[in-house]
């Protein structure tokens, strides 16, 4: 069994961050998402290597922390719905999603590096994966259709997002009314996995970021060991 927090008023936090320098490089080769803990030179190798970072993605030890499953299940998510996954990466999450939401729903696999996408057209062809359509995005704008959006799900990527301000902009365009951002992420503290502690965004300040920005948190999970798993909805 697991606690989930449903926040009703807005959120107050007497925190007072700049976040838009926390980034995306535009060199980076991907939104970056959950992979094991390793040393720089590891993470750079692996970033160069598009079938390592994707065996990496896709290691299923990840399983063991992620909570793949359990995440998908707390969403509650409904047939019919239109979910974007910024930085799907290899599809980790978006097969998942794909699978909820059914045949009458959608799912944008949002990535910013064509190998990604590249890979994620053949694992759903592969599949036979109908309701998934990849997007090769730029690393400020996801590109997607006004008021289409249901859920933003972005797990692990928010670090790499160099105008974080300007995107929550759009997000809240994208969003069709009642929508919702959801936000994984890992604890800033030393972890076995994830990027190192000084790339994190700890909570307090993401809470605040997002209520800057007319977010407000609706629901809180706390099963997973090393991140935290926050709902916002447009105040």
């Amino acid at each position: 069994m697991h606690r989930t927090t449903h926040v009703r008023p807005p959120v107050s936090v007497a925190v007072s961050v700049a976040l838009g320098t926390v980034g995306l490089l535009l060199s980076a080769p991907t939104l970056l998402v959950a992979q094991p803990h390793a040393g720089h030179e590891e993470m750079q190798r692996r970033h160069r290597s598009s079938s390592a970072y994707i065996a990496a993605l896709d290691n299923p030890e990840r399983d063991a922390y992620q909570k793949p499953d359990e995440v998908i299940e707390a969403l509650q998510l409904q047939p019919g719905e239109r979910i974007a996954d910024i930085g799907a990466g290899s599809g980790y999450f978006s097969v998942r999603l794909a699978e909820a939401v059914g045949d009458t729903g959608q799912v944008w696999a949002v990535d910013i590096n064509p190998d990604m996408v590249l890979h994620m057209n053949r694992r759903l062809r592969d599949a036979g994966i109908t309701n998934v359509r990849t997007v090769l995005a730029a690393p400020d704008d996801p590109l997607l259709p006004d008021a289409s959006v249901d859920r933003f799900f972005i797990c692990n990527v928010w670090h790499h997002v160099e105008d974080q301000a300007g995107y929550l902009a759009l997000m809240r365009r994208m969003l069709r009314p009642g929508g919702q951002v959801v936000m994984v992420d890992f604890q800033k503290r030393d972890l076995p996995v994830g990027p190192r502690v000084g790339m994190k965004i700890a909570k307090a300040d993401l809470l605040a970021q997002m209520e800057s920005n007319d977010f407000q948190l609706a629901e809180e999970h706390d099963f997973l060991p090393y991140q935290y798993f926050l709902v916002f909805t447009v105040q």
